[in-house]
């Protein structure tokens, strides 16, 4: 933990690019759009916690992906894996003063999930975090999102609550679970990560021999 004393606010700009054994990440550029758009599906379901999409055609998608660029906060980025750019993140509501930041915005394709370069990619952007001075990385998520809280408890996330009707989206109430790692805890859950990525942990056809949500010691 840092102490109050020696605590100085942080001077940080998002990273333009981070590349890791299984992906890589790149700010988000229009592009990106086209490869991302058909990685994802056009149905209603696979957007249920996003405030966006579902993109009917690559124009659509486009359209977005030129507003999204424009943004400083969030600071989108585009997941590669194998399968090509599959996958969209961001680091969000930067608290430099006091060394906050969170991972959101999380859509990632059918490819995508459940693979290596799925958790490498939030990976990346913690280790980039912490390394960078953040204090603290937080996770949100609709309480109803039962994948998006199993995610963040499997990557070591602590679970603070529910903060009740706190956003409306899609016209619908939401409660919001918040989640975060900090500062302290990172080194022993870095060594979980890195541990869970080497390619001795995955056989032949690429499923994982240990989980991640294995003893954290």
């Amino acid at each position: 933990m840092t102490e109050a004393a020696t605590w100085r606010p942080l001077s940080w700009t998002p990273p333009e690019a981070l590349e890791g054994r299984w992906a890589r990440l790149e700010r988000l550029s229009p592009r990106h759009a086209a490869a991302l758009h058909a990685a994802n599906p056009t149905v209603a379901d696979h957007w249920r916690y996003l405030a966006y999409g579902p993109f009917q055609t690559a124009e659509a998608y486009g359209d977005w992906v030129a507003g999204a660029v424009a943004l400083e906060d969030p600071a989108f980025y585009a997941v590669r894996s194998v399968a090509g750019w599959t996958g969209v993140l961001a680091l969000m509501r930067v608290d430099r003063a006091n060394g906050v930041i969170e991972i959101g915005h999380i859509a990632f394709s059918p490819g995508l999930q459940r693979t290596p370069a799925s958790t490498e990619a939030i990976h990346l952007l913690l280790d980039h975090a912490f390394a960078s001075g953040f204090r603290r990385v937080e996770w949100k998520c609709n309480a109803e999102n039962a994948p998006s809280r199993r995610a963040a408890s499997r990557l070591g996330f602590t679970a603070e609550g529910v903060f009740r009707q706190h956003m409306m989206v899609r016209g619908r109430n939401r409660d919001t679970a918040w989640f975060s790692i900090i500062d302290t805890e990172w080194p022993r859950l870095r060594k979980m990560h890195r541990r869970w990525l080497r390619p001795g942990n995955f056989d032949v056809e690429g499923r994982q021999k240990t989980p991640l949500s294995g003893p954290k010691t």
